[in-house]
């Protein structure tokens, strides 16, 4: 079986994630104090004990769900004995997760890019206040749909011509829109009118991957060119593109580009299963990649690392392929003939791998 190991993105955290990792892996709790000591500061203390306005500020969230991400990664490897990412088809992540993936495949130092994400939030802070932007996810409408809905949104005239603009096509029927917090409100009440089922405002403090975040590629860029960035050990599936890249000047290239750029996280799944992704890991909070993952392609099999009783699983999967046919993509491992299918070898999964891979999509 061909995995892919993907990386969560902003909305994600929550007050606590990570603590039991912490409290259970020493290798988890080494990579929190590197972050506390990269930014100088107790970062891992508000990422488990709040408060969580605080922790959703995005110059502190970008760098505690990396900091989760890496910890997870480094508690799997540690009960594995040995890097698990090269077992890896490619790496991805979801908008700053691209940053994580690239750490986890040894492109950049865990310290680096806490260093890195803490630039980027604050910079994006900076670039639009808390109340002026917004974000939300449209809920059951089409692509085009939701194109045509910011778009007018933007152009009316209570808006003032204020921005409202895609920024993540996550899945059928999930595109999140962002922008001026008026002109995103009535893009909801649009996309209601035209059919939507409805629309989340997202808990998040700037409006990324939108036009108004411009202002923060030149800071990207200028940090980006102080730092070596090397060859991940697999390939990164690139929010901009939707394109396997392991160039280390093109990746920075892609970083910069992704401020202001939707992320094209439906057609980065596909590409993956395009070339011969049969699952996906998801590490660190959440499960919203797996949810994704599975509205995007539903022979995909999906495990989420969060809490330590996630490893053994993954553990299974990596290293005894329990999911049926061997390392590297077995036809059996999707579709009709595959566990998610009723294949005999299902009967070897543990109850938590069933669960896991079968949740909520």
């Amino acid at each position: 079986m061909s995995f892919v190991f993907v990386f969560p993105g902003q909305a994600a955290q929550a007050v606590g994630m990570g603590l039991a990792l912490r409290d259970s892996f020493s290798a988890a709790r080494q990579v929190f104090e590197e972050v506390d000591d990269a930014l100088s500061e107790r970062l891992s203390r508000l990422i488990f004990e709040g408060p969580e306005a605080e922790l959703t500020l995005t110059a502190n969230a970008q760098p505690a769900l990396m900091a989760v991400s890496l910890a997870a990664l480094r508690a799997l490897e540690a009960e594995a004995g040995q890097p698990v990412i090269r077992k890896g088809l490619f790496v991805a992540g979801h908008s700053l997760g691209e940053y994580s993936a690239l750490a986890a495949a040894g492109s950049l130092s865990v310290a680096t890019v806490a260093r890195l994400l803490r630039v980027r939030g604050l910079a994006m802070q900076e670039a639009v206040s808390p109340e002026q932007g917004a974000m939300a996810a449209i809920l059951g409408l089409d692509f085009e749909d939701v194109v045509a809905v910011a778009a007018e949104a933007s152009q009316d005239k209570a808006s003032q011509d204020q921005v409202c603009e895609l920024a993540n096509d996550n899945a059928p029927g999930q595109v999140v829109i962002s922008g001026h917090r008026q002109a995103v409100e009535r893009a909801i009440t649009l996309a209601v009118e035209r059919g939507a089922r409805r629309g989340v405002m997202l808990p998040v403090s700037a409006p990324f991957h939108c036009s108004l975040m411009a202002p923060v590629e030149a800071v990207m860029d200028e940090a980006l060119a102080a730092i070596d960035l090397a060859a991940p050990m697999v390939p990164l599936i690139a929010n901009v593109t939707a394109a396997p890249v392991d160039d280390p000047e093109e990746i920075g290239r892609l970083l910069v580009e992704q401020v202001t750029a939707m992320v094209r996280w439906r057609q980065s799944v596909d590409r993956m299963v395009q070339e011969g992704a049969t699952g996906l890991i998801e590490i660190g909070a959440g499960r919203v990649l797996c949810g994704l993952a599975r509205r995007i392609d539903r022979s995909l099999a999906v495990l989420s690392l969060q809490e330590p009783q996630d490893i053994s699983p993954i553990l299974e999967v990596l290293f005894n392929d329990r999911f049926g046919g061997p390392v590297g993509g077995h036809p059996q491992a999707r579709g009709k003939g595959g566990p998610l299918g009723g294949h005999p070898q299902e009967s070897h999964l543990t109850k938590r791998t069933r669960q896991s891979v079968l949740g909520d999509p």
